[in-house]
């Protein structure tokens, strides 16, 4: 018996979450999945084609021209490329909120500077800012964290500023401060978790962005250092070879492209159904 058009969509709409998940347990745990040490080089199997076998060890993917193996590469590659993504988006949205939060409910000169400086932000190009700030901080797994959150922060305070001031002065919130909450306890317990569903929405968003701005900068050797195996730095890499070693940049730009496309249709898919909540 045939599905359903319904039930092929519904089943079909889990796709992406599946494969986040899976790309997330490589991450966990790269060291036992992948076959070889990322970073050990063999020379006399630099720039081999997948299938390719030495020494007793087989090469799935391929090798590099240091003769590292490219599918171990990869695996170690998404633990970088999820973790950046994870604590820029922790930290930024963080940031962001408290600051859009605190905008919204204060008012006054407090709404005036704090959405200004917001402006001032939005006003520079991302990428532009986070390569001047990786030049001044100097590459690296935490500077890269950093310069990825000071760059998309004010996207949330912005979402956090217009829900909060949707809400700030519906009745449950005016109880509460008649009844004596101070303005932290009002903005945590009752204006928060009301807004926290687009902020999700938006974090889920960012999660995909985050991913392809780290790979961006270490294409441009501003990221995470060599040997550390990073997607961007292989796809750096792998240009030169494009015409004679395809895999190397082929192999981490598919992984890239299959974690981003995730990351997007899951929000894509959050949003709809807070929409539909509301």
């Amino acid at each position: 018996m045939a599905a359903s058009p319904s039930r092929l969509g519904n089943a079909l709409s889990w796709w992406p979450a599946v494969l986040l998940g899976a790309l997330v347990l490589i991450a966990i745990f790269a060291p036992w999945l992948a076959p070889m040490d990322p970073d050990r080089q063999n020379l006399l199997a630099r720039l081999k084609a997948p299938g390719f076998e030495a020494r007793g060890a087989t090469y799935v993917l391929g090798s590099d021209e240091l003769g590292r193996d490219v599918l171990s590469r990869v695996i170690y590659g998404t633990r970088i490329s999820i973790s950046v993504a994870v604590l820029s988006v922790l930290l930024s949205g963080v940031v962001g909120t408290a600051v859009g939060m605190a905008a919204a409910y204060l008012r006054g000169w407090v709404e005036t500077v704090l959405m200004r400086l917001v402006d001032i932000f939005l006003s520079i190009p991302a990428i532009l800012l986070a390569i001047i700030t990786v030049a001044v901080l100097g590459p690296g797994f935490i500077n890269i964290i950093l310069v990825l959150a000071l760059t998309r922060w004010p996207r949330y305070a912005r979402v956090a500023y217009g829900q909060t001031l949707s809400i700030a002065d519906r009745p449950f919130v005016t109880l509460a401060r008649a009844m004596g909450a101070t303005t932290p306890r009002v903005l945590a317990l009752h204006i928060l978790p009301n807004i926290v569903g687009p902020l999700l929405v938006v974090a889920t968003l960012e999660f995909g962005l985050m991913v392809l701005f780290e790979a961006g900068l270490s294409f441009l050797g501003l990221g995470v250092q060599p040997p550390t195996a990073s997607w961007g730095a292989m796809l750096s890499t792998g240009r030169n070879y494009i015409a004679t070693a395809w895999w190397i940049a082929t192999f981490p730009g598919l992984a890239l492209f299959l974690l981003v496309l995730s990351a997007n249709m899951i929000g894509d898919r959050l949003g709809d159904l807070i929409g539909k909540g509301r």
